[in-house]
């Protein structure tokens, strides 16, 4: 199957078995194109699995970390391609991955992540309340992570408002200006995780706001609030009895892998396109870890095909939690986060990858 197809096809409909022959078949395509394009990525597949390692399988595959991606410029096309450069997310100093995308992957993660939030937010432009500042677009040609996540979900949305001002500062009056235009009708509001606690439950309202009519995706950020003690239960039923807030979907997804996001299903697990897939594996020895047992999440992406970011080796510890069965009829796989992985865990993992 041709990969608009499947992307194509109604989302989280594909069984195990079905699934598996369709990715495995991308995938093997996809990291050949890959050995071929990108001499970065070439050096770590053979010093790591060899020159002679066949991909059959999607647990087969050769991966990097992701900060890999911090480190070197790594990339599958020519210069005069790269169309927009992605930045992760990070603080004063810290060192920042860098993705680089032809106008053919950037269409492609656009429309793929399309596919995946059509499915709570519906076909019809909603409304858009986004908790960040217009100044994230300052720059055209190079967008953060939180850029990146607002442009995507921006297509799912009209009159979009941003609440931060270019100092980052919470203006009510806009808010309540726009709440007041769509009174009674179904909105959109995305933003992170950390500045949705921040600027919208935590901000100083002089008001009380009904956002029953809304629907609330919000991903990133969490490391900032479980320092508080707010875990996902705390932030959901927080924003439901202040603002009556009731539908609140969380995504796991990061820079490298722009389009293949994770949307949280009805039990409160992250729940796998039919594009994309996981598999935790022991942070030790990488072996293949089964459901319920914890390890480090590999993302894997039929999409990137600008640079190698279709197998990665996050730095997240997970836990698979089912496939096929989850309550609200989803199939793929499901799984949870359980926080970030240990120093030494992660210098094992960077120390086995070192290329020179």
């Amino acid at each position: 199957m041709e990969l608009n197809n499947l992307i194509n096809l109604k989302q989280y409909s594909l069984e195990r078995t079905e699934k598996r022959d369709y990715m495995n078949g991308l995938l093997a395509q996809l990291n050949d194109f890959h050995l071929n394009n990108s001499l970065e990525y070439k050096q770590i597949k053979e010093k790591i699995w060899g020159r002679d390692h066949v991909v059959k399988t999607l647990e087969d595959l050769p991966f990097i970390p992701v900060s890999a991606f911090k480190n070197h410029q790594i990339k599958s096309i020519a210069e005069e391609e790269i169309f927009k450069v992605l930045t992760s997310s990070g603080t004063t100093g810290q060192q920042v991955s860098k993705i680089y995308l032809d106008k053919e992957t950037a269409k492609l993660q656009t429309f793929a992540l399309s596919k995946i939030i059509s499915h709570v937010v519906g076909t019809s432009r909603l409304p858009m309340l986004i908790i960040d500042s217009k100044s994230i677009f300052s720059n055209k040609s190079s967008f953060s992570a939180r850029g990146a996540g607002v442009l995507g979900v921006s297509i799912f949305g009209k009159d979009h408002t941003y609440v931060l001002d270019d100092k980052f500062e919470p203006d009510e009056e806009v808010l309540k200006l726009f709440l007041e235009k769509h009174n009674g009708k179904p909105i959109l509001i995305f933003g992170f995780t950390f500045m949705v606690w921040q600027y919208l439950f935590n901000a100083n309202l002089k008001n009380k706001y009904d956002l029953s009519k809304a629907i609330l995706i919000h991903s990133g950020g969490w490391k900032k609030l479980i320092d508080i003690a707010v875990d996902n239960p705390t932030f959901r039923n927080s924003l439901k009895e202040k603002f009556n807030l009731k539908h609140i979907y969380n995504f796991y997804g990061m820079v490298e892998q722009v389009g293949s996001v994770f949307l949280e299903n009805s039990d409160g697990y992250l729940h796998c396109p039919n594009f994309a897939d996981v598999i935790i594996r022991n942070p030790y020895d990488f072996s293949v870890q089964p459901p319920g047992k914890e390890g480090l999440i590999q993302v894997i992406s039929a999409l990137p095909k600008s640079y190698p970011g279709h197998s990665l080796l996050t730095e997240d510890i997970g836990v698979l939690m089912g496939e096929d069965d989850a309550s609200n009829g989803w199939k793929g796989k499901y799984f949870k986060i359980i926080g970030r992985a240990k120093r030494a865990e992660l210098r094992g993992c960077s120390d086995t990858f070192k290329t020179k």
